[in-house]
């Protein structure tokens, strides 16, 4: 291991389980700006901003070597739309109409990419108007879809992310998106998927963010207990719908300029605008740093699904289970995958410690070689919080209802593993 490696890795040696998950609120709003690359380590980001959990910027330099920014934008600053038809124009992409509210979201529709960017050309040519209403090409799984194209590389400090190597390991889904979208167009009030980390480059255009941390969004409920659609709407005002919203913090603004990106911590609530034609690569992530906030969020899910369907439960012998369905067909994961989800994460990282890595996996743009790059006291971290997390799972009630039969290893062997390459890593 060579000394900037065991540099970054020293930092991980520290026990920071009782390091904050939740955020507390950040002094007048300030979020910090990173400005140089070369001075900026994945320790400062690891201590300053995913363990406190607080948001920052980093400047363009962060991606001025992405092909996407030097391809996808013309010679002032627009999107290239002769480039994006050239390589894309025949892709099928998911577009949200943001002038139309369908429960507290915006509707969908798939339609041809080539179909998009002639709207979007009439859309501007139009002054940003069109009896189509505004469209958004939005969560795109650009990458999947075309993975030879040189159009970003992730940047080292989002590099630990769990929920991209487990979706990648299982073939099924990933959490990387491209957006596209004219100015006007924005995304509603939300918190990211399982609560997880984001984070959002700008390839071209700028855009507004309002943040707030987590917990503030409480105040932020109506009589009901729902969320609003737009904080911006003057009915939030009215005390008899919304009776705690006097109570709520100011958000914290962000205007994102051309080639930045914004890292949004777990939990956050956020809703977002398009103040040009803007196109932005955005990834969802989960880490060790945040999986026990992802692990409570799953628990919250499940007990709001128990006392909705609570009626029946008496009379439906395999109540525990439906809601188990239910919760994944409202969150993609119900305990049993989050189990899986545990192990092929603490796998990766006991192969490593226990087999190191060969040249050929440290060549390529694999998990193992992500794990190899952080350092093994980065892995011996991870292992550390996932037996925290599998242990609380491991002891739930409503996870030792279900039929653990089919998890191999079962949970006890899993954790027993775990522990034991801790304590040899350590030694």
């Amino acid at each position: 291991m060579d000394r900037a490696t065991f540099a970054c890795s020293t930092a991980f040696f520290r026990d920071y389980s009782s390091a904050s998950q939740g955020a507390s609120c950040l002094p007048g709003g300030h979020v910090d700006f990173i400005e140089k690359v070369e001075s900026f380590t994945y320790s400062d980001f690891f201590r300053d901003y995913l363990i406190p959990n607080h948001p920052c910027i980093f400047s363009a330099k962060f991606t001025e070597d992405w092909g996407s920014r030097r391809n996808w934008v013309t010679w002032d600053g627009k999107p290239n739309f002769d480039h994006l038809l050239q390589k894309f124009g025949e892709a099928v992409v998911p577009v949200a109409n943001c002038d139309v509210k369908e429960y507290n979201s915006n509707p969908k529709e798939q339609l041809p990419f080539k179909e998009y960017i002639k709207y979007w050309k009439e859309y501007i040519r139009n002054g940003y108007r069109s009896s189509r209403g505004c469209l958004y090409l939005k969560d795109w799984h650009l990458s999947r879809a075309f993975p030879a194209q040189d159009v970003y590389t992730t940047p080292v400090y989002f590099s630990s992310d769990w929920l991209n190597e487990y979706w990648d390991a299982v073939a099924v889904d990933d959490y990387r998106f491209v957006y596209m979208g004219p100015k006007g167009s924005w995304t509603p009030f939300h918190a990211d998927v399982f609560r997880s980390y984001s984070w959002s480059a700008n390839v071209c255009g700028r855009k507004k963010w309002l943040l707030y941390p987590a917990g503030q969004e409480e105040f932020l409920k109506d009589h009901h207990g729902n969320l609003p659609f737009d904080v911006t709407a003057p009915s939030l005002q009215d005390k008899s719908v919304y009776p705690r919203y006097d109570q709520s913090q100011a958000p914290v603004e962000i205007v994102q300029e051309a080639g930045e990106i914004v890292f949004i911590p777990s939990g956050w609530h956020h809703q977002v605008y398009n103040l040009e034609d803007t196109i932005s690569i955005n990834h969802n992530w989960v880490n060790g740093c945040n999986v026990a906030i992802m692990w409570c969020f799953l628990q919250d899910e499940l007990a709001a699904v128990q006392r909705e369907i609570n009626e029946w439960k008496d009379p439906v012998d395999d109540w525990h289970l439906q809601c188990q369905l239910i919760m994944k067909s409202c969150t993609g994961i119900d305990y049993k995958e989050f189990y899986n989800f545990l192990k092929v994460i603490a796998e990766n990282r006991i192969s490593v410690l226990e087999n190191g890595l060969d040249d050929e996996a440290s060549a390529k743009n694999t998990p193992k070689a992500a794990i190899s790059t952080l350092g093994m006291l980065h892995a011996v971290f991870d292992l550390k919080r996932t037996v925290k997390v599998l242990t609380s799972l491991s002891a739930n009630e409503d996870f030792k209802k279900l039929d653990l039969t089919s998890l191999s290893p079962p949970p006890e062997a899993l954790l027993h593993h775990l522990k034991a390459a801790i304590d040899t890593a350590l030694l």
